[in-house]
């Protein structure tokens, strides 16, 4: 029996609501045919926007979405996706897939779409092939209200009020797809370029600068060094690889070694967060630059007969270990971590929802997002679990992942996972001064490769869980293998 125990008294930060956030880039069939089908499209939608995905993304109160991209941002010209659709540029996707890109979904269906699903914009500019006119451009086609060419061309498209965008990245990936810059040129890149993106009225931008890749961090100590005191945020990208970039893996037909390296990979997020931080503040010492982990995720090989540019893969169980644990991870950081961004939303890497025509999924990890939905604007608690290391001999994890928050109604919501992919594991949860507190619990679990398909799209869902006692003011349950649970004492 593992003990699982929650101080309520000793509180820690909020936890920002947009650490639940995810991504969407023109890549695959992420925009196209997952999120927006066109207005004459057959298959149900507002303005373009699949009814159904629309649901789905707001049942788990998707708080902020990133777009353009991705690699895709930084050759993307936002003029090319305003106007009337008839006249807008066509062009070829060069980095995904080598397929049209006619710039039917640009800057107004990106913020139809948010205000449908009710999330905040973040918009991506073009550092790599776009100028500072470009960008400063956008922000005042999309935030100002006054006389200006820019103004008046919005309203011309038929937009008279201007948005309210607060996230704005300042390039994407310019250590690689993005340019290929070094982080010196890189900062003072940024120091130009954010000077021109402007406050317009009361619309406050949140400039976000381009972080490093995984481990690299003397890219955040050089961007830092040089632009940190004009940044309000900084980047971070890691993706979950269970081998290595040039053979990934598959999505499916994996075994328990290839189940136990991917959960080893991504439990390294806690070494990245934890080291990139104190990097930025050595430099920034009270915290004004957050973290942003705007990309994050399972990545394998693509699915057998797809296109390899479209970087569609299915999503199992193990998919879920690697959400629960990574947005504990979060939680645990949420004095640092103001934002993240799992990659991507529809049909895309670690996809929360797959659509085929007509017919649409929820995977695996969107019912993660639906058991942590509590966590969002909750403070965090101290908590602390008993563990065990299990795995294989070149991959050794812990067996239990946790952590815990309260919300403004003192209601405390207890989200842990059993990882191991064999053994069930007995639990206690303690939580000091709700030892009369009603218990509610959600749960989701199934073997390790358990998936959703179009034929059987309900194989892995979330249930109630009911098989739980109460004792000495404790709450007893045994965690299945391979499960994730939500656990709230009102």
């Amino acid at each position: 029996m593992a003990n699982l125990i929650v101080n309520p008294n000793k509180r820690g930060a909020k936890i920002n609501r947009n650490i639940y956030g995810h991504f969407s880039e023109h890549l695959g069939r992420c925009i196209y045919n997952g999120l927006f089908v066109g207005e004459n499209s057959s298959i149900p939608n507002v303005n373009g926007m699949r009814t159904d995905v629309v649901e789905a993304l707001k049942n788990i109160r998707v708080p902020v979405l990133r777009w353009p991209g991705g690699c895709f941002a930084d050759e993307y010209h936002w003029k090319d996706g305003i106007g009337p659709k008839e006249t807008r540029k066509r062009m070829v996707n060069t980095h995904w897939g080598g397929v049209v890109e006619d710039n039917s979904f640009g800057t107004h269906e990106f913020m139809e779409l948010c205000r449908q699903i009710g999330c905040e914009p973040y918009v991506n500019g073009n550092v790599g092939s776009g100028t500072v006119q470009e960008m400063s451009e956008w922000v005042e086609y999309m935030t100002f209200d006054g006389v200006s060419p820019m103004a008046e061309l919005r309203r011309k498209n038929g937009r008279e009020e201007p948005w309210k965008l607060t996230y704005f990245g300042v390039g994407n990936e310019n250590w690689g797809c993005g340019g290929n810059m070094r982080p010196e040129y890189y900062a003072d890149l940024f120091r130009r370029y954010s000077t021109y993106v402007r406050n317009y009225g009361d619309n406050k931008v949140f400039k976000i600068a381009c972080g490093p890749n995984a481990g690299d961090y003397s890219w955040t100590d050089k961007v830092m060094e040089i632009a940190g005191n004009y940044a309000n945020a900084l980047t971070l990208h890691y993706y979950t690889v269970p081998d290595d970039w040039k053979d990934k893996g598959f999505a499916l037909g994996f075994d328990r070694a290839a189940y136990y390296r991917t959960l080893n990979k991504a439990l390294k997020m806690e070494d990245l967060v934890s080291n990139h931080l104190a990097i930025m503040r050595r430099h920034d010492p009270e915290g004004k630059v957050g973290l942003i982990v705007d990309e994050w995720g399972t990545w394998y090989n693509v699915e057998p007969g797809t296109n390899p540019g479209f970087l569609y893969q299915q999503n199992t169980m193990r998919d879920a270990m690697v959400a629960a644990a990574t947005l504990n991870i979060f939680n645990h950081h949420a004095d640092g971590v103001i934002m993240a961004n799992i990659a991507q939303m529809v049909n895309v890497l670690q996809a929360v929802v797959l659509t085929e025509g007509e017919k649409m999924l929820l995977t695996p990890t969107y019912h993660v997002f639906d058991l942590y939905k509590g966590h969002q604007d909750a403070t965090l608690l101290d908590s602390y679990v008993e563990t065990t290391e299990i795995g294989t001999e070149e991959a050794q994890i812990p067996n239990l992942t946790q952590s815990a928050s309260v919300d403004e109604n003192g209601h405390v919501l207890i989200t842990v996972a059993n990882l191991s992919a064999d053994d069930s594991q007995p639990l206690s949860v303690w939580v000091r001064g709700k030892e009369q507190a009603e218990v509610s619990i959600r749960m989701l679990s199934g073997a390790m490769d358990a998936h959703n398909t179009f034929e059987e799209p309900e194989t892995v869902k979330l249930c109630d869980f009911t098989d739980y006692t109460r004792k000495d003011g404790g709450v007893q349950l045994t965690l299945p293998a391979c499960s994730v649970a939500a656990i709230t004492l009102a």
